[in-house]
């Protein structure tokens, strides 16, 4: 018989949260705090959802992806986790960005980014503000038609070079393109730009064990290889609403609110069911469109051997300018060296790189099996070629290589579409407003603006935990009105 996960789980709780991605961790952790009982349930063997980590033999652990995230990380995880936590975000200091048009160095800070526009792209200092200033001054809420070509191509017209410079670190954070509405590349941009980049000491593994046992501290109840089937939905006076799961073993749980931190789509149509929505939002909820994914090479370096420094994320390219249809193309030579050093993980004295190579789910759900493996085998030769022109004897040291693809993010997170970046603009909306189209339901996740990886993936679990608990209240609130029986 197979092993219960879910034993000694209780038969209803405040709040049911489905994954453990950082959304859905840091809504279970606010939630939690502020004194409501709290179920997580995962899937997966692992907690962490794309913010997570594998492990290999020869004693290599592999960040499943690019990590890269801006200074209000430390804010955010101080604020909503832990001093600790907190305390281990460090910056990365060297971005590096090379191909036809540049070999540039940067800290990605703002001072330095704007030294580099400056000095190596000819670029007026006071231009360069006022570029930064109109991102900044950017508010959701504006009816801007604009896209994120056109406003680049009106700020720097005819520099192919500054659109690249300024485009492809965004692309690889969020998926974004040029003809997306630029307010989702002015978020994510001006997120960035100020104290540089930053990344997590210790690696993800430690991060996400370090979250779930501040979350069990907290009162948080996890389980893992659980699989939610669907989220029940009951009608109570004359309206549906979501009051439960329905585990994959046929185990029901009830809960006064559900916080899905599944993709926007999966939460809607496979967990809730379309069924239980008004027509017209089930029609805007089938328009959204799904973001891009990725794929990624993980390299370990033999234990003992060494790598000289080139750089903590260098973005590279062999095509002659930037292009969103490129960069997700099959054939890309588009890529993403994340390299981690000894310091990444102190005390490990390893060496491992994750190379990160944006693309389209469709490319690879069409290939038999023998074709995939092929086209995966393709992406590790490519990506230790490109590597060799950094590291000329880097071959003789690495002694595993893998290669990850859209199929495997959808196996692991089962996301529509095996997508990194979640949905495109219009899924914020959407998101949002579930609640109020099935009472009782909330959704955390990658969606439109709020889409830029860990940092805004965390504060929208506190923005979404913050609106359950209100609901809480307002639930209670309510009960202690009702007159008891035979009472005036």
């Amino acid at each position: 018989m197979a092993y219960d996960w879910l034993k000694g789980v209780a038969d209803d709780y405040d709040v049911i949260v489905i994954g453990s991605g950082l959304g859905g961790l840091t809504g279970a952790n606010v939630l939690a705090k502020a004194g409501h009982r709290v179920l997580l349930l995962e899937h997966h063997y692992q907690y962490g959802g794309l913010a997570t980590w594998f492990t290999r033999k020869g004693g290599h652990i592999f960040d499943i992806s690019l990590h890269g995230f801006p200074i209000g990380m430390i804010k955010s995880c101080r604020k909503y986790w832990t001093k600790e936590i907190a305390d281990a975000i460090v910056q990365l200091k060297d971005i590096r960005f090379v191909n036809p048009q540049m070999d540039v160095w940067t800290t990605f800070t703002r001072e330095d980014y704007t030294r580099v526009l400056v000095e190596k792209f000819g670029l007026e200092p006071a231009h360069v503000e006022k570029f930064y200033d109109y991102l900044r001054s950017m508010n959701f809420y504006d009816n801007n038609p604009e896209t994120t070509g056109e406003m680049l191509e009106r700020f720097f017209p005819g520099r192919d070079d500054v659109k690249r410079l300024l485009m492809e670190p965004i692309a690889y954070a969020n998926g974004s393109t040029l003809d997306d509405p630029a307010i989702t590349y002015g978020i994510v941009f001006s997120n960035f730009m100020g104290a540089g980049v930053y990344t997590f000491r210790g690696g993800s593994d430690v991060l996400i064990e370090k979250m779930v046992a501040e979350l069990k501290r907290n009162g948080g109840e996890l389980r893992k290889k659980v699989l939610v089937d669907r989220i029940l939905v009951e009608e109570h006076e004359g309206r549906k609403v979501a009051c439960g799961i329905v585990a994959s073993n046929g185990r029901v749980v009830r809960a006064k609110a559900i916080l899905s931190n599944a993709n926007i789509k999966n939460t809607i149509f496979r967990l809730a069911g379309a069924a239980n929505f008004p027509p017209d939002y089930v029609e805007l909820a089938q328009a959204v469109r799904i973001n891009s994914s990725s794929c990624q090479v993980y390299l370990g370096i033999r234990k003992g051997e060494s790598i000289p420094h080139i750089g903590d994320l260098v973005f590279t390219s062999d095509n002659p300018k930037f292009s969103s249809h490129e960069l997700t193309a099959f054939h890309t030579t588009s890529r993403t060296f994340s390299v981690y050093y000894p310091e990444t993980r102190p005390g490990s004295g390893r060496y491992t790189v994750v190379v990160s190579l944006n693309g389209q789910y469709g490319d690879w759900e069409r290939l038999g099996d023998a074709d995939y493996e092929r086209e995966k085998q393709r992406l590790i030769d490519e990506s230790v070629a490109a590597l060799e022109r950094f590291i000329p004897d880097v071959r003789a040291k690495i002694d595993w290589t893998e290669a990850a693809t859209p199929r495997t993010i959808e196996r692991y997170t089962r996301h529509a579409g095996g997508t990194s970046f979640g949905t495109k603009f219009e899924g914020l909306k959407v998101s949002l407003d579930l609640p109020e189209k099935l009472p009782g339901l909330f959704h955390a996740g990658s969606v439109g603006i709020i889409m830029s990886g860990w940092l805004g993936t965390i504060n929208y679990g506190v923005i979404v935990a913050h609106k359950i608990d209100k609901a809480l209240f307002e639930q209670k609130k309510a009960v202690a009105a009702v007159p008891a029986p035979g009472r005036i």
